[in-house]
């Protein structure tokens, strides 16, 4: 699917669009409606590509407190919010953990530093130089995330794009979701709408809200509230108990 676009290194990439603090929008897609998109990208995106790879294996582990304030603070929509995760890039065994909240106008602000430690907790130090809420030891391991990761490169708006496929979640006592038949598709600028959200919307795609740790936990745990992620349950995951109330 990707052999349409021209390539683009790692070190070209981060240079040009690092987008630490961006504006994000998010897409859930049948996975068989993926290769319209990229055709619709042939001559206007770059693929990050690596030693001939274009695809790449990540998994994250989301940490929270025991009362579960990230999830919660993003389930009720307030307006100060964080997640903290680390981020393991499969291929390479790079680890990092990452921190996002929530900046003015809607957008992401994301911190990253490369973390040394076991992914069974946070060590001490593990987030010097970062803000976070809560006191590093309350937090704990809640949820992993694995998928595929392709990465696409705007040369007009400067913007990303990214395709996660191959998509599982997975709880500790071993409960696992997959979705194979979707893909998550996020466009990632710095202001307005990039070319990759004007091409997604001429073929009917909106922005929805599904986020990874948020979604994720709600449709495995039917004892937490879904509030925002209701609809997006309903229509991409019926087997989830997505019908509860608050």
């Amino acid at each position: 699917m990707m052999a349409g676009l021209e390539p683009i290194g790692l070190d070209e990439l981060v240079a040009q669009a690092a987008l630490l603090t961006r504006v994000d929008r998010k897409y859930l897609l049948p996975a068989d409606r993926l290769p319209r998109v990229l055709r619709g990208l042939a001559g206007t995106a770059r693929v990050l590509d690596i030693d001939g790879r274009r695809r790449f294996g990540y998994r994250s582990d989301y940490f929270d407190t025991p009362g579960l304030d990230s999830y919660l603070a993003a389930a009720h929509r307030r307006r100060r919010r964080c997640k903290v995760r680390v981020r393991t890039y499969l291929d390479t065994g790079g680890r990092y953990v990452e921190v996002k909240t929530r900046g003015p106008r809607g957008t992401t602000v994301k911190e990253r530093i490369r973390y040394r430690g076991g992914i069974d907790h946070l060590s001490a130090g593990a987030l010097d130089g970062i803000h976070v809420p809560w006191e590093p030891e309350l937090l704990r391991p809640v949820l992993i995330t694995r998928y595929e990761r392709t990465t696409l490169y705007l040369p007009a708006s400067g913007g990303r794009v990214t395709v996660d496929a191959a998509l599982s979640w997975h709880l500790d006592d071993g409960t696992t979701l997959r979705a194979p038949d979707r893909v998550i598709v996020e466009t990632k600028a710095a202001g307005g709408a990039c070319e990759a959200d004007r091409l997604l919307w001429s073929f009917g795609h909106r922005p929805c809200s599904v986020s990874k740790y948020g979604t994720g936990l709600a449709a495995l745990r039917p004892d937490l509230p879904a509030n925002r992620w209701r609809s997006t349950l309903r229509r991409h995951f019926p087997s989830a108990p997505s019908n509860r109330e608050s």
